[in-house]
């Protein structure tokens, strides 16, 4: 109960970002924008349609095509995630930002969107539209769900260039490559996982205080070199950025001579860290 009070606070959190993004630095200077709310910004500027009721009626058609595609839990999410969106686009509206220069916005409109994005989608919702179709590229074709969100979102912007005109339209490309690097930093890189191989002639020792000192598992790998043929036992443990200096006191007081590698890891599922089925 806990952890949905708090998904549920990120979601409302995120939507909120997100409908300031929009009316503090994308409709003001009528730069475009990708997914539905591209589009309801499209018919804002021909129709003066509010974008907050028009994202609502698009995204509830949209989710009940999509929902299929989505666990339950992301669904929940996602319809809070849209009322919450399109109660902040109305509520709003009428704010402003006394901010002329075109790059600066550009590149806040995207950390504040993106920004907001991330937060939703991080902890299981969608704000649907391109989102939607943003995770069902990632589970179905391993696509990074910031990028396919990218793709998508281009496309949708690049028809707007007939609104708002090239040079807007790169005002928005440079907007949304921002928010797209915001989102993946929110989604992946808060908390950056370290793959550690470690080989070792007193790799027992080794691997009895990486589990009783950092309650961390550790995988052994059989293995040999290539030369001497002599038998080796390979460590494989995976930690959080901030426990690779505990790992490497607890290596260095162990064995000096031992040979450790250490490589970034995008994503990791499984005990002690994401749970594999969001």
């Amino acid at each position: 109960m806990k952890k949905r009070t708090m998904d549920i606070f990120f979601i409302i959190a995120g939507a909120f970002l997100f409908a300031i993004g929009v009316n503090l630095f994308v409709i003001p200077h009528d730069f475009g924008e990708g997914g539905v709310t591209g589009l309801t910004i499209i018919l804002y500027y021909l129709f003066e349609w509010s974008p907050g009721w028009t994202n609502l009626i698009i995204n509830a058609f949209l989710l009940l095509i999509g929902y299929k595609f989505l666990d339950k839990n992301s669904v929940a999410y996602t319809i809070v995630a849209v009322a919450a969106n399109s109660f902040f686009l109305h509520l709003t509206s009428g704010w402003s930002l006394g901010s002329d220069e075109m790059m600066v916005n550009a590149i806040f409109g995207g950390l504040v969107i993106g920004g907001g994005i991330g937060m939703i989608v991080r902890v299981g919702g969608t704000t649907a539209g391109t989102v939607i179709l943003a995770r069902i590229a990632n589970k179905y074709l391993d696509w990074n769900i910031s990028y396919a969100l990218l793709f998508f979102d281009l496309v949708v912007a690049g028809a707007s260039i007939f609104i708002i005109g090239a040079e807007k339209l790169m005002f928005t490309i440079i907007m949304l490559f921002v928010g797209t690097k915001t989102m993946d930093f929110i989604i992946e890189g808060i908390n950056p996982k370290k793959a550690v191989t470690i080989i070792s002639k007193h790799q027992d020792t080794i691997a009895e205080k990486v589990n009783v000192v950092m309650d961390r598992g550790v995988t052994v790998l059989s293995g040999h070199g290539y030369y001497t043929k002599t038998p080796a036992e390979v460590l494989y443990i995976v930690i959080n950025k901030q426990e690779v200096s505990m790992l490497k006191k607890i290596v260095k007081a162990t064995d000096k001579d031992a040979f450790v590698t250490i490589h970034d890891v995008n994503d990791v599922f499984g005990k002690g860290f994401i749970d594999i089925s969001k």
